[in-house]
């Protein structure tokens, strides 16, 4: 694997799609840093999802503003982070140009699945997950890296590092042209 691990890298996707799991098992098998962008929610944040209430931009603002300085911290990164517009998405990048996004795209029937058999997330009910749906504007992919959630997880991972590593080498070979 030739993976470039000074990568920095988003991991989108609504709640449920997988972006914990496949975020910490990408960083483990580049070994860099994970974070789960969840953890780094306000207490507000999290009580309102808890609630069943969904987000709106100003409750995101002040989340992807702390998730932005956390990817500039860093050398190498994978940070899971829904993402779910073109705006959230910009406040992630600005200033991470080489940022990578790689969205992992599902039905909701495939996630709504998943959702029913988590246990001990705040992320509460189906209406917060047809709310993320309906929200979501889903990149292009031009903007990022789309990986289907259908296979197992490992599959997923391989895809993603294929994908990384075959950007790779044509961002190589332009350079050599």
């Amino acid at each position: 694997m030739d993976v470039n691990t000074a990568m920095k890298i988003v991991i989108l996707g609504v709640s449920g799609s997988g972006k914990s799991l496949i975020g910490s098992q990408l960083a483990n098998r580049l070994n860099i840093p994970f974070f789960d962008g969840d953890d780094f929610h306000p207490p507000a944040n999290v009580e309102k999802m808890r609630q069943g209430q969904p987000l709106n931009d100003e409750d995101r603002e002040g989340w992807l503003l702390k998730l932005n300085s956390l990817i500039q911290e860093h050398k190498a990164l994978i940070v899971a982070c829904s993402g779910l517009t073109p705006a959230y998405r910009d406040m992630l990048k600005k200033g991470n140009e080489a940022l990578k996004l790689v969205y992992l795209k599902g039905d909701f029937d495939l996630i709504w699945r998943r959702h029913q058999q988590r246990d001990g997330h705040y992320f509460n009910g189906k209406s917060m997950l047809n709310s993320q749906f309906d929200t979501l504007v889903e990149p292009t992919d031009e903007e990022a890296f789309i990986v289907s959630i259908e296979p197992e997880p490992n599959v997923i991972v391989n895809n993603i590092v294929r994908l990384l590593n075959d950007h790779n080498d044509k961002e190589m070979r332009s350079i050599d042209a």
